[in-house]
């Protein structure tokens, strides 16, 4: 069964593909806008999903993704892709908006946080498929690394005492959200007809 990717993001495609070796991925050629208004991963999975379905009536696999801060009250959350536009009034940069996050933690102790990934596979209105993951780290003081993206060189696992931005690709499968949330999808999948 092929499964159209919901984004036109090549890291999020390329990744998703490493990360489902068994599902034929295909990135979408062009997203409809939507309003991601939910309060919750799950809904604006959900928004994205149903709307390309509605146009292109096959399988789609949509994920919404995001980064949680605890002495942020969880915040950037559901609006991770667009922290710190409304201060700016324009769509930052990934190193701009890990810088903006680091000015607004600058006096905090507690610099625990989340990355969470919720994936959904919407086959039809009727059959539809979620899974959400996520991993705990720290926020750094400052970026490290050059590998990954968006809010990676300043998410840190203790575990492996770096950075998202310092591991391969292979190790962040291993660790990330993305990568929990598409293994147990990709065994779901697996497992349907």
């Amino acid at each position: 069964m092929d499964f159209i990717l919901a984004t036109t993001n090549d890291h999020k495609y390329h990744e998703l593909k490493t990360l489902m070796p068994n599902i034929n991925l295909i990135k979408a050629t062009d997203m409809v806008e939507v309003d991601e208004n939910a309060p919750t991963f799950l809904g604006n999975a959900l928004i994205k999903a149903k709307a390309l379905y509605d146009i292109l009536k096959m399988p789609i696999i949509a994920d919404d993704s995001g980064l949680c801060v605890e002495a942020l009250d969880n915040k950037p959350g559901v609006k991770t892709a667009r922290y710190g536009s409304d201060v700016f009034n324009r769509i930052l940069e990934s190193s701009e908006r890990n810088e903006y996050l680091l000015s607004n933690l600058k006096n905090e102790t507690n610099r625990n946080a989340s990355f969470v990934c919720t994936l959904v596979a919407y086959i039809s209105p009727n059959r539809i498929y979620s899974v959400t993951e996520e991993v705990k780290g720290l926020i750094t003081k400052e970026q490290f690394g050059v590998d990954g993206f968006g809010y990676d060189p300043v998410f840190f696992l203790p575990e492996l005492d770096k950075t998202m931005a310092e591991i391969d690709k292979d190790t962040k499968g291993l660790y990330s959200h993305r990568g929990k949330a598409a293994k147990k999808m990709n065994n779901i999948l697996e497992n349907i007809k």
